[in-house]
């Protein structure tokens, strides 16, 4: 698995995620699953989209430079 930042593209209005090695994707798209860190711990989730984007049972005030992996 690869970690990195969850960041906004406005490119394409999607997010995606800015890996430790350097790269990122393209962007992600709905229902794409991953593991945030909260609190210390990996937490399964996965990507969605209602009027913003969300983390499937994750509350964040902002997606942007959560620390994730997948």
């Amino acid at each position: 698995m690869k970690e990195g930042v969850l960041f906004y593209n406005p490119e394409n209005d999607r997010m995606g995620i800015s890996f430790d090695d350097g790269t990122s994707d393209g962007g992600l798209h709905c229902g794409e699953p991953m593991e945030v860190k909260i609190s210390g711990k990996w937490t399964p989730t996965r990507i969605e989209m209602r009027q913003q984007w969300y983390l499937v049972g994750i509350r964040a005030e902002s997606l942007r430079g959560l620390k994730v992996r997948r």
